[in-house]
């Protein structure tokens, strides 16, 4: 009986799944494939507006602010396990229009910037305050920050490295 019932149960639910894609045969056509295609690739390449990226047909800004960096790089060397250090990052806006600096994010949590938060005028200056806390680390570090600015293009990125030594990096004790 339990056969029965279970088979009549299954024949059932085949039947009505099947009778549910009879009605999708005039979307099967090449005219919905190719529907569906021009639909994909519209939202996998959707148009935007935005004045700091410089498309394939478009100049770019020349009067956009530059950000020239003294350095975009600086080594700590070795340093203690758990030590905290800071680094700044001196920069000038070279470029005709003030610089805005929109955000700055680290690659790591261990990693917090800090930026000049006021617009930077043609010829000003501005920084970019950087400290990282080896708590939990060892060996080479390598950590970018990311700045977003209104500047072409709109990410500029600072590296900071360190090498942080182990724990026992006097060697053994004899």
């Amino acid at each position: 009986m339990k056969r029965t019932l279970f088979s009549a149960l299954l024949l059932s639910g085949m039947v009505f799944l099947g009778a549910c894609n009879s009605d999708k045969t005039s979307e099967v056509g090449t005219e919905g494939m190719n529907a569906a295609a021009t639909a994909a690739s519209d939202a996998a390449n959707p148009t935007v507006d935005n004045p700091n990226v410089a498309g394939e047909t478009t100049a770019p800004n020349p009067n956009a602010p530059v950000m020239t960096f003294t350095e975009s790089e600086f080594n700590f060397g070795d340093i203690q396990p758990g030590a905290v250090v800071k680094h700044t990052f001196s920069f000038t806006n070279t470029g005709k229009t003030p610089l805005l600096i929109e955000n700055a994010t680290a690659s790591c949590g261990c990693t917090t910037p800090n930026w000049t938060k006021e617009p930077i005028a043609p010829g000003a200056s501005g920084t970019i305050d950087v400290q990282f806390d080896s708590h939990g680390k060892t060996g080479l570090q390598n950590k970018e920050i990311a700045v977003r600015a209104n500047t072409q293009p709109n990410i500029t990125q600072v590296v900071i490295k360190a090498n942080v030594l182990a724990d026992g990096a006097a060697g053994p004790v004899k």
